[in-house]
């Protein structure tokens, strides 16, 4: 997925901002903005929630406008972790919090795969598994 390079602390931070952004740009409704965080290309799985894979920022955007109030009031990420496989595959694993309207909380992991692209780092798949089970050794 990626060509072997060495990410600089630059790469690292430009990662970890582009996986804050969006929180920021979903909370906020900005549905038209999903290039800034996505390659033209993308896979969003959210094949654990019951809704397959979505293909391309438009059915993203289509996805959230369907759940309308649905939605998470409030996406907060926390825990970025980001590694470089040996193929130059770059990887990004974070948890999510997800606040509603109501209050409830709910918990998950993103694992994306990103990419460096013309306009800068973007997220090409991204998998969302809810955790539902603490810790059991």
């Amino acid at each position: 997925m990626g060509s072997l390079m060495a990410l600089s602390a630059e790469d690292k931070l430009a990662i970890h901002e582009l996986i804050a952004l969006h929180g920021h740009l979903m909370d906020a409704g900005e549905l038209d903005r999903m290039d800034e965080l996505f390659t033209v290309d993308v896979v969003y799985d959210l094949t654990a929630f019951g809704a397959g894979e979505l293909h391309g920022c438009a059915a993203i955007k289509e996805a959230a406008l369907a759940l309308g109030d649905g939605n998470p009031v409030g996406h907060h990420v926390t825990n970025v972790y980001v590694t470089e496989g040996p193929d130059g595959t770059v990887r990004a694993t974070s948890k999510g919090i997800g606040v509603t309207s109501d209050g409830s909380v709910g918990s998950v992991v993103y694992e994306d795969i990103v990419r460096r692209e013309v306009a800068g780092w973007r997220i090409a798949y991204r998998k969302v598994t809810p955790r539902r089970v603490p810790l059991r050794p």
